[in-house]
């Protein structure tokens, strides 16, 4: 390993004490992660909070085998040390990174392919606001979803962090975009960050507004967190040979489901999950980000939306308000 300075032997983290409420996260000390070959050592100056966070904190969502039990999927920060066979970043590089947990801490440990750099004139908290949900978007939409200039998405959760990349997402590669959110203030949001059409859920049926929307057609792509009795209610929004991309099941399993939209349709119900997923597969992805939507970052024409931040020691209050679903954008923790 080498390094620029001399690194402390320990570091500030939060733990989850045991499985619970967000007060079971606790401050505490360890020992500096030790690099394996290829991996560098980040001094985190941001890190993301997230909703796979707030699941491991319940005791729902375990880490990989060999990931770190401190929760954190997402940073940004300065290398301070590189491993052997390190051969793009040296110590002094402003980086953003996907890891598989450990960003709830002064330092974080990640392998070079996985780390991105800090795009031009981005501060770090808004560099490490974009890991975890570009990543996700990139994959689900685009790689699995296959969303195409001139199509139509249904983005439900709009102004949450997913929602909000996928819709800046979306729009940057000309699709049409239609939202479901939970408030008038949600959806004045929505339509701000660039949707066409935002439904309120507690009011309206996205089922009927997304066919209209579409002059009956329903949408081409449908990105979906929340499962439950959302499944049969998207096969109905969804236009011949349509994608429904799962990357969350909040409101829980689906009771009863007929599956004869599906085959009427030609429908294709996919998902994914990224945390598990190897050091190979997220640096193809983020080698497709850096070529295709990096450029629009360093051009001005993207950015992630910035709810609140909140100092680390803070982890806790910053999951009480995710579960409260009152933000529009990312949460984040700043060191």
């Amino acid at each position: 390993m080498s390094s620029n300075a001399q690194l402390p032997e320990n570091m500030k983290v939060i733990e989850i004490s045991q499985p619970g409420e967000p007060e079971v996260l606790v401050s505490a000390e360890r020992p500096l992660p030790v690099l394996a070959q290829g991996e560098i050592l980040v001094k985190v100056a941001a890190a993301g909070v997230n909703r796979p966070d707030v699941m491991q904190r319940r005791g729902q969502y375990a880490p990989p085998p060999g990931a770190s039990d401190i929760p954190g999927l997402e940073i940004a920060g300065t290398v301070v040390a590189v491993g052997v066979g390190v051969q793009r970043y040296a110590p002094g590089d402003a980086v953003c990174a996907l890891i598989a947990g450990g960003g709830y801490a002064e330092y974080c440990k990640v392998h070079e392919s996985n780390a991105l750099p800090v795009p031009q004139g981005f501060s770090m908290i808004e560099a490490a606001a974009m890991p975890e949900t570009f990543f996700t978007v990139w994959v689900n939409v685009f790689q699995r979803g296959h969303l195409r200039a001139g199509e139509t998405v249904l983005i439900h959760g709009g102004t949450s962090g997913i929602g909000t990349v996928a819709t800046l997402l979306a729009k940057a590669f000309c699709a049409y975009v239609i939202t479901t959110v939970g408030s008038e203030e949600k959806r004045e949001a929505s339509l701000a960050l660039g949707a066409d059409v935002a439904i309120n859920y507690r009011t309206e049926d996205f089922v009927e507004l997304t066919k209209t929307a579409t002059n009956g057609k329903g949408a081409d792509v449908i990105v979906d967190l929340i499962a439950g009795d959302y499944v049969e209610k998207n096969y109905r929004a969804a236009a011949m040979d349509g994608r429904i991309v799962q990357i969350g099941t909040q409101n829980g399993v689906v009771k009863e489901l007929n599956l004869m939209p599906l085959l009427l349709k030609r429908l294709t119900h996919t998902g994914s999950t990224l945390r598990a997923r190897s050091v190979e597969d997220k640096a193809q992805i983020a080698a497709e980000l850096e070529l295709k939507v990096w450029p629009l970052l360093e051009r001005g024409e993207l950015k992630p939306q910035i709810f609140q931040t909140f100092p680390l020691e803070q982890a806790a209050q910053a999951h009480a308000l995710m579960e409260s679903s009152a933000h529009i954008g990312k949460i984040m923790l700043t060191l």
